[in-house]
């Protein structure tokens, strides 16, 4: 080797910086929807649902699967009222956020999900996935549009850094 370069090909510094994934989370009483962010951190793509209780399996899960998609944020859906105010569900939702966090150790992020559902169905319908099937995949389709608007969202946030 020539002298001043590295004898350890995997040396930290010199390797590459591996984009996050995002994992984004639509939390339901019965099923919680997940979508996951593609490499690049672009594009949000369905990752079916969990069911939301027992509690402790649905946080078991959740650390799996970020192990397995290398996530490392975690994006929750807040459902707000049409004025923006919380209410029980809400509540309920930080609760789980912070379950989440403690029981992952990532970042977790909360983010406004008003309309995501009525967007969600929209798309479903839009691609002819009607009926029984649209409701069986409705809580994926929400995490993916929540995941969506929030990857658009930083985008933007980028773009006017540049500026």
């Amino acid at each position: 080797m020539g002298q001043g370069s590295s004898s350890r090909p995997d040396d930290p510094e010199r390797a590459p910086k591996k984009p996050m994934r995002v994992c984004a989370l639509d939390p339901g009483a019965v099923r919680v929807g997940v979508a996951i962010s593609d490499d690049l951190g672009v594009y949000a793509h369905p990752r079916g649902a969990l069911q939301a209780k027992p509690r402790p399996k649905l946080l078991e899960a959740l650390r799996e699967l970020c192990a397995a998609e290398e996530v490392g944020r975690i994006i929750v859906g807040l459902p707000l009222d049409m004025r923006g105010t919380e209410g029980e569900a809400a509540r309920r939702v930080r609760d789980l956020a912070q379950d989440i966090a403690d029981a992952t150790n990532l970042d977790v992020e909360l983010f406004d999900e008003r309309l995501t559902t009525v967007e969600a169905q929209r798309a479903l319908t839009a691609s002819g996935v009607k009926g029984a099937d649209a409701r069986a995949r409705i809580d994926e389709a929400a995490a993916v549009a929540i995941l969506q608007a929030w990857l658009d969202a930083r985008a933007a946030r980028k773009a006017r850094r540049k500026r």
